[in-house]
């Protein structure tokens, strides 16, 4: 198979495979990255786990593969993995693969030796078109091109050089939908109709709120996928997301986890809808350059226990019979409710929202949130 070993410009494509080509493969960000203050080092062990069969649930209906890249003196200079998830892959008019994890100097000839590798796997694979840079996993981590907002990404959110949306529109890909990330200034009060809103519905008859609780986890992680499953059923290419993912998803994020950040509303006891938040684990490992040692877990420990001013919210749903109760604006209400005494957080980040989800985008704009960044999902058909 030609596309795992050729060479342009004396430039080599080497496919991972051992504990060698895996360490270059996460020690090239830090060359990319050396002058840019900006960036925050991914944990290498979230990297990993991508791309480990025991502990990413994605491997039961999907594969993936990933390469590095070097120059002629053997300079590691760039990355890049591919995949297909078999659950999504055929859901769109051309079966579509996906691209990920890329990364690469300023150099336009590597980029699209990187991409041509990615594609030609794909396409051996019968895949048709790849979306990219997206994840082998939930999109909540590892998803999407940065294209504005260049500022400290928050845990799990997308860093990128400006220079790569060159890179991939000369390529010739399109743009599938936008992802927008919304900041809110925690300390900020609500604009007063928002707060009515949440304060009628919040005293209404039958509906209770409550927190996620560990002792109670398998409980809140049935309603979530009950809420969304139901939440997100109409929207195009929908696959409905599984009770072992969600409790990966929760297992991963115990370490920053705290309960009284992730609230669910009920309607009679019907669970209707919720908020998933955590603490930025991004200020916490921001000088970590990926490792997380001994003394990188006694400052993990000690910063966690400090607090960070930031908050991060992954995912919010609601069924949609419930859509138009306000049930949003009362979660956020009872979260506030929390935090403020707290005098730790200043600002919490909502991330992410397609273009496409004009309800979700209403809710940010009637919080009195503000535009934050802007990333993008992209196409590339094949030829």
């Amino acid at each position: 198979m030609l596309f795992y070993l050729k060479s342009t410009r004396s430039m080599q494509i080497i496919p991972v495979s051992g504990s060698q080509t895996k360490k270059e493969f996460l020690n090239v960000t830090h060359f990319i990255y050396k002058n840019d203050k900006n960036w925050i080092c991914p944990l290498d062990q979230d990297v990993e786990k991508t791309f480990d069969p025991g502990k990413n649930p994605f491997f039961k209906h999907g594969e993936c593969t990933r390469w590095i890249l070097k120059n002629d003196s053997g300079q590691t200079i760039g990355r890049v993995a591919a995949f297909i998830n078999q659950k999504k892959a055929y859901h769109y008019e051309r079966p579509t693969g996906g691209m990920g994890f890329f990364e690469c100097i300023d150099d336009q000839e590597a980029a699209f030796l990187l991409f041509d590798t990615a594609q030609s796997w794909l396409k051996e694979k019968g895949m048709l078109a790849m979306d990219g840079p997206i994840n082998f996993g939930e999109n909540d981590t590892f998803w999407g091109l940065l294209v504005e907002g260049f500022t400290p990404p928050s845990y799990g959110m997308n860093y990128n050089p400006a220079y790569y949306q060159a890179f991939f529109e000369n390529y010739g890909f399109v743009t599938s939908y936008q992802q927008i990330t919304n900041h809110l200034a925690v300390r900020n009060p609500f604009p007063e109709r928002f707060t009515k809103i949440a304060t009628w519905v919040s005293n209404k008859p039958g509906y209770t709120f409550e927190h996620f609780s560990k002792k109670n986890a398998d409980k809140y992680v049935k309603d979530l996928m009950e809420i969304y499953n139901d939440g997100w059923k109409d929207f195009e290419n929908f696959v409905p997301i599984r009770k072992e993912t969600l409790q990966e998803s929760f297992k991963q994020m115990e370490t920053i986890m705290d309960e009284k950040l992730i609230w669910f509303a009920y309607l009679n006891g019907e669970p209707a809808s919720f908020v998933v938040i955590i603490p930025d684990a991004n200020q916490m490992i921001k000088d970590f350059k990926g490792k997380l040692g001994i003394i990188e877990k006694l400052k993990f420990v000690y910063r966690r226990w400090k607090g960070v001013n930031r908050m991060r919210a992954i995912v919010m749903g609601t069924k949609t019979a419930y859509q138009k109760h306000g049930l949003e604006s009362a979660l956020f209400i009872k979260l506030k409710e929390y935090v403020l005494p707290m005098e730790q957080y200043d600002e919490l980040e909502l991330s992410w929202v397609g273009d496409f989800n004009d309800k979700m985008l209403s809710i940010h704009e009637a919080t009195g949130a503000t535009f934050g960044k802007r990333h993008l999902t992209l196409r590339k058909l094949f030829s």
